[in-house]
């Protein structure tokens, strides 16, 4: 099931600047999307007036290759090495320098030949067949890139060379994880799969069930204790041995309930955040749970409903709902601290922790500072020009104390705030 179907993200032309007046009474300009857009569209693109505390500013910003378009993508960037790595859906993966935003150095992955390999070229036109890359991690002094067609890259962090490539079953939609030289790769086929971090080798993989209707995203593995914790489309938190992948426990976080297909999809697509030996994961149909994580005992359960990932402050978790609510609780025992809701429905990306605040996008492309321990948004920045292909679908990304968001369009920019 795509995620644009369940949030109804259609792509809109693109606004340049265009004024049409109507009465004497009409001032300022619309955008071309406006005039396309209901009065239910419109209300929620309107944003409601707040009191800013400081004025963000955008340090840097580069293209980087066409974006994801308006497919369904976490291809969000990875920060390591001193150097933020970004790939757009299409092919290319590229290194820059955090400071000044500057290209280290940029591949193009192409075409597939009949073996289904990767060709390397040094440009690849926009007719030719994508390279459908879809998760991003680093680590080893190395970049791992999964991608759609069941391939797993690794890169060489120094100068972006090919060190090698490796075939799995299914779609890899998120980034995988390394944990004890193996780097594990979750499937769309419902596969959990280790690879010998150095060669790509297989060195094992877990099957899991998965439903007959499920979200278009996958739960991106977490390593913690010589373990590989996993949601899965069943609804379970699932945990395996990193050495040699067998299962140590799984629990199931919610259970399927309804007549149909569409109303038992339980996905837990988020990835396990784990923290003081406890887990913490969210279902799809809304569930949030905090579990044990040597036994797999429940600790505590509540009603939230997300697929997006959760997020940590000193002893808070933050999660963004399906309709875009931010909710703030107390990890230790699930109580609600704070909510917001002036950002309903606009799409927002999970919360990203930086400093006092926390970091949110949106579809429309505007960043969002929520004070972590009231709620109250204390900034915006426009990173886009209200266009869809400007929204900000992934996290933004913390750098020191700055963070970098990344647009449907390629666009990634380093946003300063002030002391």
């Amino acid at each position: 099931m795509s995620l644009l179907s369940r949030e109804s993200q259609g792509r809109s032309s693109r606004a340049l600047g265009l004024c049409l007046l109507l009465t004497v009474s009409l001032t300022g300009c619309s955008t071309v999307s406006d005039w396309f857009a209901d009065d239910e569209e419109l209300e929620i693109r309107r944003l409601k007036p707040i009191e800013a505390k400081f004025e963000p500013r955008v340090s840097w910003d580069v293209s980087v290759g066409d974006g994801i378009d308006d497919y369904y993508s976490r291809l969000r960037p990875v920060f390591a090495y001193d150097r933020i790595f970004v790939a757009d859906r299409h092919g290319e993966v590229v290194a820059l320098d955090p400071e000044s935003g500057k290209t280290v150095w940029e591949q193009d992955f192409a075409i597939f030949r009949d073996t289904g390999s990767l060709d390397f070229i040094s440009r690849l036109w926009d007719s030719g067949d994508s390279a459908r890359l879809a998760g991003l991690s680093a680590g080893n002094n190395l970049v791992f890139v999964g991608t759609e067609n069941g391939l797993v890259l690794a890169l060489s962090a120094e100068n972006g060379e090919l060190v090698w490539e490796a075939r799995v079953a299914g779609e890899v939609l998120a980034a995988p994880v390394l944990d004890q030289n193996i780097l594990v790769v979750n499937t769309g086929a419902g596969v959990l799969i280790g690879l010998n971090a150095d060669t790509g080798e297989q060195l094992w993989s877990h099957e899991t069930d998965v439903p007959p209707l499920t979200l278009r995203g996958i739960s991106a593995p977490s390593a913690a204790n010589g373990g590989v914790l996993v949601g899965t489309p069943s609804g379970k938190l699932q945990v395996n041995i990193t050495e040699n992948g067998l299962l140590a426990w799984e629990t199931a976080i919610t259970q399927p309930a309804g007549a149909t297909e569409l109303e038992r999809i339980v996905d837990v697509d988020s990835a396990p955040l784990v923290y003081g030996g406890i887990v913490y994961v969210v279902s799809y149909d809304g569930s949030l749970a905090a579990v044990e994580l040597r036994s797999g005992r429940l600790i505590w359960k509540r009603e939230y409903a997300s697929y997006r990932n959760i997020a940590l402050g000193t002893n808070s978790l933050f999660v963004v709902d399906n309709n875009s609510n931010v909710y703030a609780l107390d990890r230790r025992n699930g109580v609600e601290l704070w909510s917001q809701g002036s950002l309903k429905k606009r799409a927002l990306t999970a919360a990203e922790p930086v400093g006092k605040y926390i970091v949110v996008g949106d579809h429309w492309g505007y960043l969002h500072w929520l004070d972590q321990e009231t709620g109250e948004i204390v900034a915006q920045l426009e990173l886009g020009s209200d266009d869809e292909d400007e929204s900000v679908y992934v996290a933004p990304l913390k750098v020191g104390n700055d963070v970098v968001a990344i647009t449907r369009d390629g666009v990634v920019a380093r946003i300063t705030v002030p002391e």
